[in-house]
């Protein structure tokens, strides 16, 4: 449902600001859906601790209807971003609860397949969530994408309540004594809505101090973690100087490069005529590619699991470049270009994926398991609202918005696409670091 969700919003976005308005809001649709992950994800934990697996997950799951239902009536862009925010906080539950149960079920040497799996569940978001978001756009009823979820969100309520069994389902009781991270989780949070509000800010100056105020919280964020009592992050997370805090920045910076596919529906509509739903499927090839990639790569071990773990990331570096370079172009052989690279960056990143975050699972201490297993879904939904946010304010700062003519719109493609790839190949250098910390 949260997979699903996601691409069905990435297809509608343009319908939904040509009718409601609201462009220069365009990326924080996504901003404030991992704010709201952000805080779902931090708290899962606790609130399992608290309660069992079953009703902690039929929860989200209402909390996720309800946004569902607010962003469908929406007359206009407040009231969909508040939709998206409540969305957000039932999937950010759903989603780290996903890895953590993968501790209490699987046995360890299953983790990397389990975890493909729940990647791989991204593939089926990609057949659906185009199709049903595309359909909708074209036929002028996108907000029918919103309400075809719902009767979905009722069968899964149905499905959980039969399959997980609350007996079965505990967490120790450690866990429940543990304390919620609560100034952490309000840091991260104002960190990452800084960094969205300098895209709706005019002139450089103020746009630059909004961005620098937002990573200084968020390194603040960082500086009380490591000697907080409630913990966000399992021990040595915090730090760059453990392995463990050189995995997590994987994931963030992973994150941060692949955010920019929520401008390619845009970008393919408005410089090569593209329908909504074509848009959205060429889209999609990203996470198809990564849905692929991470299960077909799980498998691997030793010496060949290190080259994937610096192979993937510098392919997703490399697709970026190439989709910089050939999105401004006007050829036939372009979106043919443009998908291939697509699929490069989502093979890419998902070949490394399972790896990384079985990784992380090992390297943290038995204590903290849960905490460790829990934290990569707020640490990858971090990097997603501050990839996001950067992605609105590369696009406000090019004038996207108020840009027409294909020259300036391929301009600021090779610039947004361009500056992005960074980020991947930034994490080629951790993870070669973590390497040489680390026998695998």
């Amino acid at each position: 449902m949260h997979a699903i969700n996601v691409h069905i919003v990435t297809t509608v976005l343009p319908s939904v600001v040509q009718e409601i308005g609201g462009l220069q809001w365009y990326a924080w649709s996504t901003t404030l859906f991992v704010v709201g992950s952000i805080i779902g994800a931090a708290l899962s934990v606790k609130l399992m601790a608290s309660s069992t697996a079953r009703a902690t997950m039929v929860g989200a799951l209402l909390v996720f209807a309800l946004g569902t239902l607010v962003c469908a009536t929406a007359t206009g862009m407040p009231a969909m971003l508040l939709g998206r925010t409540v969305q957000g906080l039932g999937g950010g539950i759903m989603g780290a609860l996903s890895y953590t149960l993968i501790r209490m079920v699987f046995p360890p040497y299953l983790w990397p397949r389990a975890i493909a799996l729940v990647s791989g569940m991204w593939g089926i978001a990609t057949l659906s969530g185009p199709a049903v978001g595309g359909l909708f756009a074209q036929s002028g009823h996108w907000r029918w994408a919103f309400w075809s979820l719902l009767p979905l969100l009722a069968a899964q309520i149905l499905l959980v309540c039969r399959q997980l069994r609350p007996e079965r389902m505990l967490l120790p009781s450690s866990a429940a004594a543990s304390g919620i991270a609560g100034r952490q989780i309000a840091l991260l949070a104002l960190s990452v809505l800084l960094i969205a509000a300098a895209s709706v800010l005019s002139g450089v100056a103020l746009q630059s101090l909004c961005v620098a105020a937002g990573l200084a919280v968020g390194v603040w964020a960082l500086h009380i973690e490591r000697s907080a009592t409630a913990k966000l992050l399992p021990r040595g997370g915090a730090s760059l100087q453990h392995p463990l805090g050189k995995l997590y920045v994987v994931v963030a910076l992973l994150l941060m490069g692949s955010m920019t596919e929520i401008f390619v529906p845009y970008f393919l509509q408005h410089l090569h005529g593209l329908q909504p739903l074509t848009a959205g499927y060429v889209t999609a090839l990203l996470a198809g590619g990564w849905s692929l990639a991470s299960i077909l790569f799980s498998g691997k071990s030793g010496s060949t699991v290190r080259r994937l773990l610096v192979v993937g990331p510098g392919m997703g570096a490399v697709g970026l470049a190439v989709l910089a370079l050939v999105m401004p172009m006007q050829a036939p052989w372009v979106l043919g270009a443009c998908a291939l690279a697509l699929t490069c960056i989502g093979l890419g990143v998902g070949m490394a994926w399972p790896h990384v975050l079985n990784a992380i699972m090992h390297s943290a201490d038995h204590s903290d398991a849960d905490v460790a297993a829990s934290a990569i879904t707020t640490v990858q939904l971090y990097g997603m609202a501050v990839g996001a946010a950067l992605v609105g304010l590369v696009v406000n700062a090019i004038g996207v918005g108020t840009q027409t003519e294909s020259a300036a719109l391929g301009s600021a493609a090779l610039w947004l696409f361009g500056l992005f790839a960074l980020f991947p190949a930034i994490s080629v250098f951790y993870t070669r670091r973590f390497l040489k910390l680390t026998v695998m």
